[in-house]
């Protein structure tokens, strides 16, 4: 693992904690799931690129999808 890799699976593990939070406390799923993917895909995950596209379109996934 690149340190690059770990600095992208830090900043997208927080925004995935934030999201958590914020979707228990509003109790929306579509948030409060999409943050637990977040914290946990940057373990499956080996190509930087990879990491950086699959997060970007995590982080959108609650701001497309309406529950």
């Amino acid at each position: 693992m690149t340190s690059g890799q770990m600095m992208w699976g830090v900043l997208f593990s927080s925004i995935g904690l934030g999201y958590f939070i914020y979707g228990k406390k509003i109790t929306n799923p579509a948030f409060r799931y999409t943050g637990l993917a977040l914290m946990l895909y940057p373990i499956a995950v080996s190509g930087t690129w990879a990491l950086v596209g699959i997060g970007v379109a995590l982080v959108l996934v609650p701001h497309v999808v309406r529950f």
